[in-house]
């Protein structure tokens, strides 16, 4: 079975994280491999700690630094967000089954190849979503579209993940 990515979009405080934390239990209770993508968007963010000695190593001029341990192994990376396409970090994620995304509008927003899940907090978010992205195959939020779209379900992700869950089943892992 091929990996299949899906974008969780929406705008800040939307509830993305809440809806990428519960579809990935759902996913994985039903026995889906499941890596998750987060875009951070905060400037001079690093996931490493100053002072430790992968710092050091990419303070000293490494591009790559992998560190194992015994239950998890890491690959820090040094390179641009903007020289990075998003099939690249698409393949780190080899050996998934369905590979959800947080953020990264700009690479998804129109790549048909990666369907959309928008979670909106009001009709107009809603909306705009449906002109900017494409395909969409599922609203959740606090905002529930049921009148809105004919084509595109709602599905409440944070009250009732197994439903949002079904949704993707039935439109891309049958």
């Amino acid at each position: 079975m091929k990996a299949e990515a899906i974008a969780v979009i929406g705008i800040k405080k939307s509830g993305k994280t809440t809806t990428i934390e519960n579809l990935t239990r759902e996913l994985t209770k039903r026995g889906y491999n499941v890596a998750v993508i987060k875009h951070i968007s905060e400037p001079d963010f690093t996931i490493d700690t100053p002072g430790k000695d992968t710092w050091k190593f990419a303070k000293a001029g490494a591009k790559t630094i992998i560190t194992a341990a015994t239950d998890e192994t890491t690959t820090i990376e040094k390179i641009q967000l903007e020289n990075l396409p998003i099939k690249v970090l698409l393949k780190k994620c080899a050996g998934n089954q369905i590979i959800l995304i947080e953020g990264l509008k700009k690479q998804v927003a129109k790549n048909k190849n990666i369907p959309k899940i928008i979670v909106a907090k009001t009709k107009q978010e809603a909306q705009n979503a449906i002109q900017n992205y494409k395909p969409i195959i599922a609203f959740s939020g606090p905002y529930a579209t049921n009148a809105l779209s004919d084509e595109i379900p709602y599905a409440d992700a944070q009250k009732n993940p197994e439903e949002l869950v079904n949704v993707i089943e039935n439109k891309l892992l049958k």
